[in-house]
Parts: structure tokens; sequence; C-alpha cells
């Protein structure tokens, strides 16, 4: 049976007995819970030491049954004239009050439009006032966001319009070299004709409107500020019923395509339940209830990162979220943080590289910042000192997630210490279970390596219309397999020591990328490394390794290898070694090893 695009399941349940489940929504019996409580290891009580890789955090604060739109609503009793959003490029500063009053006029607008709840609507384009708006305003009027790469060109959009059968897509008219209207013009060449801006094409079949955030009158197109004018008082009426009666916390209320770097991307759908409680979680692991904070939004918000950690935490927490720039600039980022008086900062380890590398060349006064959160990838001890010693983030988290998990399952705490930060992903988020796991699911010794897998109300309801890979994903028993191996300590942190499928395999040695990674960054001179296998006919796969320096560092092959003589296993030690001024990222700031892989291998004839 299909309930908008997604299984309804009859799963067996750890008692043995058939229990039935809708969605992520588990129904436990009482002896469940006794016994998943005989074996809880809190937050409050991390000494406690672990002999097997299971650990179940039952947190300290309840969960909240409340939706996205609510939380708007309940910023806004609390924070009223707060300011809310402060967006520096477009000249933009609203507070919680303006916030809440516009959200409630694009919800009616869009219900103005012929969109009901659960329809999809897509949102395309960088980050921006109208995206933090437009992600508040879908959740009020019951849709399904769906959030588009704006690196997408047109056959990755007319995919992503077609699988989840997007309705109406609010866009930008272009942003850098993306034209988005000539690309939805080169899908529907029928839209610059569309009558009263209802595109009826063959090849984009379940696309009706297409919003443009521009003033500018576009043939086919509605201008976003057309929305607050379709909100008349009959349709703000229409929009207090569906918010009381027609829209649930249990709802689907974000779809967010992975990566897709081996085959198509996966629609993978995320309840207002999931992401509100994880960044209400996030902020209590962050301490953000201390204090008044303003965010330094530098990540997207079309990733969960920048719409879960930092918009939706922003709002629970009355924290004050700034974009600095539609993109990522460094430069940028460090005059926010100085304009603004910012106080956290958001990013992936590569974009604290580049913001280091600005701040040393401009020189801002950084000193409101106390803390942030980084990321995407592993952080390497010196950056850890590099933030702490030259950006004054001195509280700053490490976090661990994927989007299946809405994101965040592994949190570090403001009081650890720089080793813990740079050498683990934290502590198990409050809410979860974690194990770590062999091929066949078996749970393993505390120290042994296996992948990483997460139970609770954090796991997504699958992919939208794919109920194969779901099953891949997340099994009967309810764990969801992240892919990645990792460790799980005595104390209950973990390490990620690489992705299952980027092991090399060298002569029948298992090499872990990360580990070589760990090493080669800790070395003098070396700024951020990346290793990775390339194909060799004698051993299978090599070691190769991409390599940024600092400024004015006299490293080349040989030193290299010098340094790493007796301090890694010589089989670990990299057989290729490219030095690179900079390495191919996404969107999110997450570099892609198949990327240099491919490069590699062409560079150096490799086939």
């Amino acid at each position: 049976m299909l309930l908008r695009g997604m299984n309804i399941h009859i799963l067996r349940g750890c008692t043995h007995k058939w229990i039935f489940r809708n969605s992520n929504h588990l129904c436990v019996t009482t002896q469940y819970n006794r016994l998943i409580r005989s074996y809880s290891n809190t937050s409050n009580n991390k000494s406690n030491t672990l002999t097997q890789s299971y650990l179940s955090n039952p947190g300290k604060w309840p969960l909240m049954g409340i939706t996205l739109g609510q939380v708007v609503d309940r910023a806004e009793r609390l924070y009223g004239e707060r300011e809310a959003v402060v967006s520096v490029f477009q000249g933009i500063r609203k507070n919680y009050a303006q916030l809440k009053e516009e959200s409630d006029h694009v919800a009616a607008g869009l219900l103005a439009l012929g969109l009901e709840p659960g329809d999809r609507l897509g949102i395309w384009g960088p980050n921006s006032y109208e995206w933090v708006l437009t992600q508040f305003a879908a959740a009020k009027a019951g849709l399904v966001l769906v959030h588009v790469n704006p690196a997408y060109k047109p056959r990755e959009l007319e995919y992503c319009l077609n699988k989840v059968s997007i309705k109406a897509l609010i866009c930008d008219k272009m942003f850098k070299t993306s034209d988005y209207y000539k690309m939805l013009c080169e899908l529907a060449p029928e839209l610059p004709s569309s009558p009263s801006g209802i595109l009826k094409s063959p090849r984009l079949p379940h696309l009706q409107r297409v919003i443009v955030m521009s003033e500018e009158e576009i043939s086919g197109t509605i201008k976003f500020t057309d929305l607050f004018v379709a909100a008349d008082s009959s349709q703000m009426n229409n929009l207090e019923q569906v918010k009381k009666t027609r829209v649930r916390f249990d709802d689907p209320c974000s779809i967010q395509f992975t990566s897709g770097t081996t085959g198509v991307p996966k629609a993978a759908v995320l309840s207002h339940h999931m992401i509100a409680n994880n960044a209400y979680g996030i902020g209590r692991r962050a301490e953000y209830y201390k204090t008044h904070h303003r965010i330094c939004l530098t990540v997207p918000l079309y990733h969960c990162f920048g719409s879960v950690t930092g918009t939706v935490l922003g709002m629970l927490f009355g924290a004050t979220c700034v974009l600095p720039s539609r993109g990522f600039e460094p430069e940028a980022v460090v005059q926010a943080v100085q304009d603004e008086r910012l106080t956290t900062c958001y990013g992936t380890p590569t974009m604290f590289v580049d913001i280091l590398n600005a701040q040393r060349k401009v020189q801002r006064d950084l000193s409101s910042l106390s803390t942030g959160i980084m990321a995407g990838a592993p952080c390497p001890p010196e950056l850890v000192m590099s933030l702490i010693n030259e950006l004054n983030m001195k509280d700053f988290l490490v976090m661990y997630g994927m989007t299946e998990t809405s994101p965040v399952t592994f949190e570090c705490f403001p009081s650890d210490s720089p080793e813990v930060r740079s050498s683990t992903i934290g502590y198990p988020s409050d809410h979860i279970e974690v194990k770590i796991a062999d091929p066949n699911g078996q749970i393993v010794p505390v120290g042994v390596a296996g992948e990483v897998c997460i139970r609770g109300y954090v796991n997504f309801l699958g992919y939208w219309g794919d109920p194969e890979k779901t099953e891949e994903t997340i099994g009967q028993d309810r764990w969801l397999k992240t892919g990645d191996l990792g460790i799980l300590r005595p104390d209950g942190y973990a390490q990620i020591i690489g992705r299952i499928k980027d092991m090399i395999i060298r002569g029948g040695e298992n090499i872990y990328p990360t580990e070589v990674e760990n090493f080669l960054t800790e070395l003098p001179g070396v700024l951020e490394a990346q290793v990775f296998g390339v194909p060799d006919s004698r051993m299978g796969e090599e070691v190769a390794a991409w390599i940024r320096v600092v400024d004015n560092a006299a490293l080349d092959e040989h030193s290299i290898r010098q340094l790493c003589k007796g301090k890694i296993s010589h089989y670990k030690v990299p057989r290729y070694i490219l030095f690179k001024e900079e390495f191919p990222t996404t969107i999110t700031g997450k570099t892609q090893k198949h990327v240099m892989k491919e490069i590699t291998i062409k560079e150096l004839n490799l086939n």
C-alpha cells in the first residue's frame, strides 16, 4: 500500500510480535522500553565503560510534537522583535514577528495557486531571504518542500522535477553562470507562452507553476511578490483551517536529493517531527539556550546542514541567522563576522580552511566568535587549533550525520578537548541508538571496526518512490546502515575511518583513507590531504594523495615520503602524491574524491 509515494510496512519488532509501523514511527512495547533502558548510557554518565559497540542515549529532554510551521509561531511568541534573518548581500533584516507574518502570507498565496497539502513544491536557487521564507511557508501550507541543488543542469533538473512530481517551482532567475529560466525553457519550450502562468508540458507533466524570485516580469511565470497579493482574507482563513486540520507533525515536509555519485540521486523524505527535534537536540548539545547567538550561515540552505542546523535551530532558540552571500565566499564570511558581531560560524573543514586563509590576508575583527559547527568530513588536529587560536571558536562542535538521519547523530560537547574534536565525531545524540556491526549485522566489540548503524526518531521515511533502495538502507529491524566504517570507543565516542565503498584494497591489505589523511595533515606544512585508491595492474589498487600545503612550505614528493617513513605502515604510504592548490567540491563544501580519482588517472595515464 502506498501513501503519498511512501511505503507502509508491517514489521517484526524486537519482541518478536507483529507490530504496525507507519513511516518512521514504531509502536514499541513496554517490554522493549524496559530492555532499552537497562542498556542505556546517557550523556550525563559518559564514564560508563562499554564492551560491545552498542549504545542507547535516551536523552534529557522529551521529543516535541511540533510542525515547522508551529516552530515559527512559537518563535514569534517568544522572541517577537529580535532579528531572525539578516541577508547581508540583499540588505534585508527581518525580526521574528515579520517572518511569521510574511510566511503566513506566502503560505496562503501558495494555496491560492491551487496547491494542496501533500503537494511537492520545489525551490531552486542559492541562499536568500526568500529561501528561508519559502521553507517555513511551505511547512505552514502542508506542502513538501523539495530542495533542488542550485548547481543542477537541465538533465538533473528534469530528473528531479519528474521523480517526485513537483507541482510548483520557486527559483531564482539566474545564479553565477546558471540561467535558471533559460534551462526551464529548454526543458519546457511551452513556458514563455503559458497562459496565466499555468504550464502544460509533456516533458514536465507534473509542473504547473513557475514562481521566480525577481521583480522582473518574465513570460509564463509568477513573481514571488505576487504570492503576497494572492493572500487575501479568504485565503488567510483557508490557511488557518489547513494548519489546524491538515498538517500533522508526522507528515513529510522535506525531500532532499542525495549526492548521486553512484547512479542517479535518491530522494530522501523527512518529516516535521524529525527535523524539528534534530534541530532542537543540536541546539541543546551546543548550549544555544544559554545566550542569544548570531549564526554565520555559510553553508547552502538547500542542504540539511543549512536548513536544519541553521534556520530551524535558529527559530527554536531565538538565534539570528545571517547570510553573508548567495554562495560561499570566504572574504564575505569574515567581513560579516566583523560587521554583524557574529558569535557562531558553520562550515565543512574545507570551508574553514578557506575562511582561515581569507582571515590571514584581511585580518578582520573576529573577537565576537566563540563557537561554531563543523561537519561533512573529519577535522584535522591542526585545523582544530587554528579555529580555536585564530578564529576564537574555542567551543566549536564537530558533528556527524547524513541526510537520511535528519541529519545529525553524533556530536561533541563544548567542554570536549581539542584532541577529542580532532579524533572523534562526538557522542551519540539524544534519543537514538547506535551500533557498530559486521557484514552480518552482528554487533562487534568496542574498538573493532564495522559499519555505523543508527536507529531512532531521526531515521528518514524512505526514498520517494523507491522501496528497494529504502530497504537496502533501512531494514525491518529499523537499523539504518550509514555505509560508513567506524569504531565505538569504551566511553561512547565514535571515530569514522572511511566509507565502506572508499576502502582501498592494496595487494590484499585493507587501507582506510581517513587514517592516512589524518596522518598526512599532522605533517608540518600540510594544510589538507585527500586520499583515495587508483587502479594498479599488479596490486589491484595503489594509494594516491592530493595535498594542499601552507604558503611557502617547501614540500615535495620525496620529503612527504621521508616524513612517512617509519611512522605509518609502508603499504599505506601514498604511491602517487599530487600537490594541488584547490580540491573539487560539491556546493555544500564536501570534497569529491571520485572527481579527484578521475583526474589522477587521466594525468598519470593509469588506465
